[in-house]
């Protein structure tokens, strides 16, 4: 079949709610419930409906910053696209090689997250199923985001749409639930300091609590790769992003809280990701069969986050082949679909090596856990940065187009709350509540340095030959959308 080298993504293929939900269920707001949100309990205890609250006031400045300068700059290069305009092409260059590199590594970790889940169910369930019987799982799983994929922008956004809303639904039925159940130990003062964990006491456990549920939220600017494919995307891709922050903000909020009164908060230090003291546990000892539907949520959201992160990373890596400062294959596009093919192709290889040679090379959990640390180290360092060039941006624009506290303020607010985050996410023992991490898990560190470090050796090699190229990753490429000169409000003209 012929595929076309050359061209545009399909222009005005979705809208406000398919964006919202590229970046909603890139957040992976079931997993993150019941799997990424309890770490923060050792440290909160019952007090981890505040601690989710705290980190979804700092997520909120860095998602601004990223609304801001997903509005002025609609680009399918997004963050390299923002660091390259805000700070430096050099910089955008930088950002985009390790943005690729660990979205496209976001997929292997759900598929690996989706297997052992579902073995370990199955395994429960009916003893005969092999707890180590999980790839079919992940394979098949690659095989419907690779499909979903293919078939377009379109397609890939409406099925993660449904997706999102299903898991959403189910979470959220089960709160109300939980929250009626709790009766009378409904309380206020989970939202207080009363409630921390042993050895944390006041506002230092609250604090760490927080840190590892800003982690979380990883994932709120998945919308802005799609804003080439987007109708009207200043304005739409502003509102999802931010939409969708504050949207699974709530949402996690609003379910801490109703499991929190309903496990007990003094009791809250103990509650985990597995076993009697977790979501699935409590499902299972008090609710039914509703523990099926959390099951399938959870199942479902690691597929939905898959397919989201594989769209950031093939448009991502389309908007960096198309000014051929990765190879040119990259930008391929199928002349119906419009989808880029050859990186989705490159993804599903990707996706399909890493969840096979390290699930078997290691064991699928201790793969999720190497894989979850690189990609989680990378992204706080992307935001950090964006939250720079956001002030640059503007900066930049001169005095008429900044808003000091959007754009000088909320920047400064977001580096201050992501630095925390990376050094827990790093396991460098700064804070007392910090594990070190121990191998194969600390490989992470070198796997990222040497990424970068092959990035520097590259970015050298095109200001030599081809500096016209690096350039490029400062432009924005959605035609209908650029003005003939300046803008009237005084941001950086085009």
């Amino acid at each position: 079949m012929h595929e076309e080298r050359t061209g545009t993504l399909r222009r005005d293929a979705v809208g406000l709610r398919e964006v919202l939900f590229q970046s909603v269920t890139a957040m992976a707001p079931a997993a993150a419930v019941a799997a990424s949100i309890p770490a923060g309990a050792a440290f909160a205890g019952g007090s981890l409906p505040l601690a989710v609250l705290i980190a979804l006031v700092a997520c909120l400045f860095t998602a601004s910053c990223v609304a801001e300068l997903a509005r002025e700059l609609p680009a399918a290069g997004s963050v390299a696209t923002y660091a390259a305009r805000g700070l430096h092409p050099a910089v955008g260059f930088l950002v985009g090689w390790g943005y690729v590199f660990v979205e496209m590594l976001v997929p292997p970790l759900l598929l690996l997250q989706l297997g052992f889940t579902a073995a370990g169910t199955l395994h429960e369930e009916w003893s005969s199923y092999p707890a180590d019987l999980w790839w079919p799982w992940s394979l098949a799983g690659a095989g419907i985001i690779a499909v979903a994929g293919y078939l377009g922008v379109r397609t890939s956004a409406r099925f993660g749409t449904v997706l999102g809303v299903f898991e959403i639904l189910v979470f959220l039925v089960f709160a109300v639930l939980l929250i009626g159940k709790a009766g009378d130990a409904n309380s206020l003062s989970v939202f207080g300091t009363s409630h921390t964990a042993d050895g944390y006491a006041g506002i230092s456990g609250v604090f760490a609590g927080s840190v590892y549920t800003v982690l979380a939220f990883a994932g709120f600017e998945a919308a802005a790769p799609l804003a080439e494919e987007t109708r009207d995307p200043r304005r739409t891709m502003h509102r999802a992003v931010l939409g969708a922050a504050l949207g699974i903000g709530l949402f996690y909020v609003i379910t801490t809280y109703a499991m929190t009164v309903y496990f007990g908060p003094d009791r809250f230090a103990k509650f985990g990701a597995s076993g009697a003291a977790s979501w699935d546990g409590v499902a299972r000892a008090s609710f039914g069969l509703f523990w099926v539907l959390v099951f399938l949520a959870v199942i479902n959201s690691t597929i939905a986050n898959a397919n989201a992160c594989a769209n950031v990373s093939t448009r991502t890596a389309f908007a960096l082949a198309r000014i051929r400062v990765l190879p040119r294959l990259l930008a391929t596009l199928h002349p119906r679909h419009r989808s880029p093919v050859a990186g989705i192709a490159l993804q599903t290889i990707v996706a399909v090596g890493a969840v096979l040679g390290l699930g078997f090379g290691y064991d699928p959990i201790t793969a999720f856990l190497l894989l979850a640390t690189v990609i989680v180290t990378v992204v706080v360092g992307v935001y950090i940065v964006v939250n720079l060039a956001c002030a640059g941006y503007f900066l930049r624009a001169g005095r008429a187009a900044v808003k000091p506290v959007r754009h000088l303020l909320f920047p400064v607010l977001g580096i201050a709350a992501f630095i925390p985050a990376l050094l827990t996410a790093a396991g460098l023992p700064v804070f007392d509540f910090v594990t070190e991490l121990t191998a194969p898990v600390s490989y992470a560190g070198p796997i990222v340095g040497v990424w970068m470090a092959a990035g520097v050796a590259v970015l050298l090699l095109l200001i030599r030959r081809h500096p016209e190229r690096i350039a490029e990753t400062a432009r924005v490429h959605l035609d209908a959308c650029e003005p003939a000169g300046p803008r009237q409000d005084g941001a950086v003209p085009r």
